[in-house]
């Protein structure tokens, strides 16, 4: 079960957040908030999985900053939605697995098919802190605001109300 720990008021170049951190027992996961989505249906939603390559180091190997800036860019526009951070690098396989699956990606695998060839599964995240924190934002149902139909599939397995997803342009 995932617990609130804390919130702020969090300024970004696409507007005003607050920024609420969960703790669920193992890992930290973040909520950024903008307006007031309580209650309301069909609020912009991104989950974005931490990638330190393309968040911290300014990678160009993957879109991973350009799709959260997509995702930033479109919940300002809306006027309100949420961005839940997730501490699942590398697929949910963790940052050895990226770079051990390096020398297979750049042989023309997928990123997928990478983590597979170094002995790790293909996708390995978990939405269920994902799922419980909309349920504490008190969300009835999401735009998921993705590039593929897995998450959503899965977040709908946690009780979530995916109405759309909407791709990201980046």
């Amino acid at each position: 079960m995932i617990k609130r720990l804390s919130e702020r008021e969090l300024r970004t170049k696409y507007g005003d957040y607050c920024e609420i951190l969960y703790y669920d027992g193992q890992k930290e996961s973040v909520a950024i908030v903008m307006g007031d989505v309580a209650g309301r249906e069909n609020v912009l939603c991104r989950v974005h999985s931490h990638c330190i390559g393309a968040h911290v180091f300014n990678s160009v190997e993957c879109d991973c900053r350009e799709q959260m800036e997509a995702a930033q860019a479109l919940i300002q526009q809306a006027g309100s939605g949420i961005v839940i951070w997730l501490d699942q690098e590398g697929k949910g396989n963790g940052h050895l697995a990226l770079v051990e699956s390096i020398q297979y990606k750049k042989a023309g695998f997928s990123q997928a098919d990478a983590y597979v060839k170094a002995g790790y599964v293909a996708d390995a995240r978990d939405y269920r802190a994902a799922a419980e924190i909309l349920s504490d934002l008190n969300v009835k149902s999401i735009v998921l605001l993705a590039n593929g139909t897995d998450k959503a599939a899965d977040l709908q397995r946690e009780s979530i109300a995916v109405t759309e997803t909407r791709q990201l342009t980046v």
